[in-house]
């Protein structure tokens, strides 16, 4: 980078206007630090979001999918993983500090960090104590793009494990719009009705889709 002038680097562009004015591969540039022969850092960062299809994906990117990246070594990798770990266990620590609906825009952005960039339909649970504080996300069940098999039961199970007082389901819609379906309107029901007897609440199902997330407790579905 050093042959940008000084206010267009990274770093010092940073330092001086705050993070909010850094493009994409100009924030990501800053954990890589360099590039290699040919490629500046500036640009292989971008080579690594398109690669990753974008902030949301690389949050998302299994370890070995970062090896198809020239000039991503062990070093670089590992550097990326932390900081994408660091991002989802901060958002984690927020929300079971306090009521999750103290802030329902961050619930979302936790959501989307772990499902958003996903290329296979996962089904997650966020089960919360009585105080509706974070316990524990887990993914619960895999699917095709198009398809996912959800187990009541296995919910209902798990949320009694963790004596859990409610949950926020959420799943992702690797292909499309977040716009939630019928079969997901019915499944939402299904599972409200199994987890009502054991005294679990379903606070709301979230999905997630690619740069959308919808609520439906805010659409007024649950």
């Amino acid at each position: 980078m050093k042959h940008l002038p000084a206010d267009q680097r990274p770093r010092e562009k940073l330092l001086a206007l705050g993070a909010a004015a850094l493009a994409d591969a100009e924030l990501l540039a800053l954990p890589l630090r360099t590039g290699y022969q040919g490629r500046g850092v500036v640009a292989m960062a971008s080579d690594v979001l398109q690669h990753c299809g974008g902030f949301a994906g690389l949050l998302n990117t299994p370890p070995e999918k970062l090896k198809g990246v020239k000039g991503l070594g062990p070093a670089k990798r590992a550097e990326l993983l932390a900081v994408m770990e660091m991002a989802r266990r901060a958002l984690a620590q927020q929300l079971s500090a306090a009521p999750v609906f103290d802030s329902p825009a961050r619930v979302k952005d936790y959501l989307a960090l772990n499902l958003g960039g996903r290329a296979q339909e996962v089904f997650s649970v966020l089960f919360l104590d009585a105080q509706h504080r974070l316990l524990r996300l887990e993914d619960m069940f895999f699917g095709t793009l198009s398809q996912t098999s959800v187990y009541p039961r296995e919910v209902v199970k798990r949320a009694l494990q963790l004596n859990a007082g409610a949950v926020v389901l959420a799943h992702n819609h690797p292909s499309g719009l977040a716009e939630p379906s019928r079969a997901d309107e019915y499944l939402t029901q299904t599972l409200k009705t199994a987890l009502q007897l054991v005294d679990v609440r379903v606070l709301d199902h979230i999905v997630v889709g690619q740069g959308q997330v919808v609520s439906f407790a805010e659409r007024g579905l649950l």
